[in-house]
């Protein structure tokens, strides 16, 4: 059987992958306490010790703001471990998937962005995750780097489910209209990522993207998301209203690219792995988790000193 190893394996995509790549090999997922990436001697001592086919590296510094503050740290970890896997990869003849971002592109071009389009990265995290691309390649280890945009899930944070969570709790929520990708639900690209390393015809190196089909502004996914919730839960009431705002508005420490739509035609042509669109994707996602019941749950009261005096101590 395959011998997989798996970083990452506590973030939106590698939860997913931990189940997903189940189907095709024997998976390792070494938590960040045990293989942290910004820590060399761990990083190398996984792979000599697993001895893995395969290394999927789904880990990284996605704090897109923080890195602004922190750009030695994202750098690290982003930048240079992929490097030390691709190495370490090589070393081992194993194959090394790595996930990249539509980050790597500065957002001006009209089109969707193709996998040979120039990167321009206009913020620290971009910058950071472009550098893990280039000393993969620069390496030249067998590689599949993977692009991917704008993801979500139902355990980690992220714009989705802040966006529902928020919508539960406010009357109104404002919303950026002038930033566009292409929102991706991290199970669906755990499952599209498990269909590519079992097809032989993706054995070659290369960048590829691979997110939901589709765009969609932010503004536009959260009046989706919100109006599906609405409509699967059957509460009709309680939901904040959405009012579109521009970037200047809600200014932030990392400038955000315009609009990073990939495009998928090159992985489709390769081996016909292909992804739902993003509102398929979306509608399968609140349809099959427990976010919807969870949004309509009674929110849990803070306990009064009176009651921590009067609770029973455990075991009693």
């Amino acid at each position: 059987m395959t011998s997989i190893l798996l970083l990452g394996a506590g973030g939106q995509v590698g939860a997913e992958l931990r189940d997903t790549l189940a189907c095709i090999g024997r998976v390792r997922a070494p938590g960040r306490e045990l293989v942290d990436l910004a820590d060399v001697d761990a990083l190398i001592g996984a792979v000599r010790t697993t001895t893995p086919a395969i290394i999927v590296n789904a880990a990284a510094y996605n704090a897109v703001d923080k890195a602004e503050e922190e750009p030695d740290v994202a750098m690290q970890v982003n930048g240079v471990a992929p490097g030390i896997l691709a190495e370490e990869a090589k070393r081992a003849g194993a194959l090394l998937v790595h996930y990249s971002t539509d980050y790597v592109f500065d957002g001006a071009q009209g089109g969707p962005y193709r996998e040979d389009d120039l990167p321009r990265p206009v913020n620290r995290y971009g910058l950071s995750k472009l550098a893990g691309e280039r000393a993969i390649q620069a390496v030249g280890c067998a590689h599949l780097i993977l692009r991917t945009s704008w993801i979500y899930s139902g355990t980690r944070p992220n714009f989705v489910l802040t966006i529902l969570r928020l919508a539960r709790m406010r009357p109104e929520l404002r919303v950026v209209d002038d930033q566009t990708g292409s929102p991706t639900w991290s199970r669906a690209l755990a499952e599209a990522t498990a269909k590519l390393l079992e097809d032989p015809r993706a054995a070659g190196s290369g960048v590829y993207h691979l997110c939901a089909g589709g765009s969609a502004t932010r503004y536009r996914l959260a009046c989706a998301a919100i109006a599906r919730a609405r409509e699967l839960s059957g509460a009709q009431s309680g939901w904040a209203r959405v009012t579109p705002v521009k970037s200047a508005d809600y200014p932030l420490p990392a400038r955000r690219p315009a609009r990073t739509v990939l495009s998928n035609e090159k992985i489709g042509a390769l081996c016909g792995v292909t992804m739902d669109n993003w509102e398929v994707e979306l509608e399968r996602f609140l349809a099959t988790t427990d976010v919807v019941p969870t949004l309509l749950s009674p929110p849990s009261q803070p306990e009064t000193p009176a009651a921590r005096t009067q609770r029973k101590p455990a075991g009693s």
